[in-house]
């Protein structure tokens, strides 16, 4: 036992290895007992006897636990979270923690098997949820990825599973597109008698159809109503680029009514219950569900598909629609003219839309809009 001068006791084991004395600690008492302090020394005596130095050995375990599946994880979480946006990691964070941590968290990162990964992503399947166990699979790969380029991992053995998984049936967000039945829809999302929060998100998804969760999760730093812009930064886009949607006149008026409910927080959309956080990611589609519209009739998600049908029927370029809706373009040289020569059309076509939802909703007759 070794005394400190503070008074701590700690055990150790003094040996010889190849000729050289080594000291081994094995805990402090009285934390260590002496019955297990001196199953311990037995422990190591025995490893010496058989040529194996207990201080390389306790090294070599130490290292195999850092290099877990589920420590590399970590590591790799914390570089992304310099990017990418705080719901965004929740997410990560769930589907490690739920989906592939209790099956492999635990194994070295060099040794796990593509049918180790296979098998957890089986579990997945078995509950009926075939994409959730793609999106799994392709988190697998980014994290065994991080583990091939820093030198703990051969391969990546997510990329071995990418046919070996169910298909996922594609599915589309229910959308009405039916012109008489949208002004129905309008007129009813303007009789919402809900939240006022609630109310005002409503109004405004179908003028800037984005997808939800940006809309949900917008902030007032990305809004320039001065300029009748809302700048969505590329940490919250999909495609992980900065959109830019111009805003209708109808729009602005609707932000401007937001303004006093949001509390002075940071969120558009806060939650009810604090203004630290945004609205759930169920509002909106339970806001329709309260208003009769069913979910394979309308989501909030249709919106988007709701204007690219009816822009496209009524002659709006299909560049443009497809740049408002953000949805990605191969050719990067192409991407970069359309950003920056087309924000004149989609700001007119914007607006446009935002007339014709009115009239729609007015039942009045409407000329086409392009």
């Amino acid at each position: 036992m070794l005394v400190t001068p503070p008074g701590g006791r700690l055990w150790r084991l003094r040996y010889r290895m190849h000729g050289r004395e080594k000291l081994l600690s094995l805990g402090a008492y009285p934390d260590v007992t002496l019955k297990r302090a001196r199953e311990k020394r037995d422990e190591m005596r025995k490893l010496i006897a058989d040529g194996i130095d207990p201080s390389d050995k306790r090294k070599a375990e130490r290292g195999a636990q850092a290099d877990t599946f589920e420590a590399v994880a970590a590591e790799w979480l914390a570089l992304q979270s310099q990017a990418l946006s705080s719901e965004t990691m929740s997410i990560l964070g769930t589907r490690l923690r739920s989906f592939l941590y209790p099956y492999i968290g635990h194994r070295p990162v060099g040794a796990i098997t593509a049918q180790e990964l296979l098998a957890a992503l089986r579990r997945i399947e078995a509950r009926g949820r075939n994409e959730t166990a793609h999106r799994v699979r392709a988190l697998a790969g980014r994290v065994l990825r991080f583990a091939v380029a820093t030198g703990r991992a051969a391969h990546d053995v997510a990329a071995d599973l990418r046919d070996a998984l169910a298909p996922v049936r594609s599915r589309n967000f229910a959308s009405i597109i039916d012109p008489g039945r949208v002004g129905e829809l309008m007129l009813a999302i303007h009789s919402y008698d809900g939240q006022p929060v609630t109310a005002l998100a409503l109004k405004l998804a179908p003028l800037v159809f984005v997808r939800p969760g940006e809309l949900r999760a917008a902030e007032w730093s990305e809004f320039d109503l001065a300029k009748a812009e809302w700048r969505i930064p590329a940490t919250r886009m999909k495609m992980g680029e900065q959109h830019i949607v111009p805003l209708a006149r109808q729009a602005i008026g609707i932000l401007r009514e937001l303004q006093p409910l949001s509390r002075g927080g940071r969120y558009v959309f806060p939650s009810l219950l604090t203004r630290d956080r945004p609205m759930s990611s169920n509002t909106i589609n339970h806001a329709l569900r309260r208003l009769g519209f069913a979910g394979d009739e309308q989501t909030g998600h249709g919106f988007r598909s709701m204007a690219s049908t009816l822009l496209n029927e009524q002659g709006f370029p299909p560049d443009v629609i497809e740049l408002q809706l953000a949805h990605s373009e191969r050719n990067k040289v192409r991407a970069a003219y359309n950003k920056a020569q087309r924000l004149p059309e989609r700001r007119k076509m914007m607006q446009a839309w935002a007339d014709y939802l009115d009239g729609l909703r007015l039942g009045k007759e409407l000329p086409r809009l392009s």
